[in-house]
């Protein structure tokens, strides 16, 4: 049943798109751009600083806080990018480049540190599409059974947008507040097949209903 949805939507991709915060997209193009302007081994590296980053904030409960707080004072957020800085480059201790600088001291300065993740998402998606890349995110309430995954892979295997890149990335997120079913991210584009998603729609009705 649940593959049989995810066919039909397949077939029609342009009528989900994820909304994506226009000023997260904007910081991505220009770092995207700059990295690239350097060399495809500067962009390279950059989106390995940024993806460690993205961990760093993910993983320590300050850092996050930090980035979601935009009263700071400049000292405030200048030691705290220091710090970000110093995770990101783990144990190699290769420095950061001037770019992943740049961007973070325009970020914090213009009081955008909380676009960070967009920021990063954004970026890896020009990158993959540079690449020839297409990586789907399979979002589920509970890890996806192996025999269901394979099926979900053959189907998006067989769609327009999966046949014209050079390569098909698939990974599943676990997010118990989907209740059940999938949300899957596929370029730009979403398809909700969540339980939530159907909850949200009927309590919709029932409040219109009143």
């Amino acid at each position: 049943m649940l593959c049989s949805s995810f066919r039909s939507a397949t077939a029609s991709l342009g009528l989900g798109r994820r909304a994506a915060s226009t000023i997260a997209q904007k910081y991505s193009k220009a770092v995207y751009s700059a990295a690239l302007s350097k060399s495809p081994q500067t962009l390279s590296k950059v989106q390995s600083e940024l993806n460690a980053i993205s961990n760093v904030i993910k993983e320590v409960p300050d850092l996050k806080a930090f980035v979601s707080n935009p009263t700071l004072s400049a000292k405030d957020r200048s030691l705290g990018l220091a710090a970000i800085y110093s995770r990101a480059e783990g144990s190699k201790k290769e420095p950061v480049s001037d770019i992943t600088k740049n961007l973070f001291g325009v970020l914090s300065e213009n009081g955008r540190l909380g676009e960070t993740q967009g920021v990063i998402e954004g970026f890896n998606e020009l990158v993959a599409k540079y690449k020839g890349e297409l990586e789907v995110v399979v979002t589920s309430a509970t890890p996806l059974p192996r025999d269901l995954s394979s099926r979900l892979e053959t189907i998006l295997k067989q769609s327009q947008t999966a046949q014209q890149a050079k390569s098909l990335k698939i990974s599943n997120k676990v997010n118990p507040s989907v209740l059940g079913g999938i949300v899957v991210d596929f370029g730009d584009k979403s398809i909700d097949l969540s339980v939530s998603s159907r909850v949200n729609k009927l309590n919709n009705v029932l409040q219109q209903s009143v």
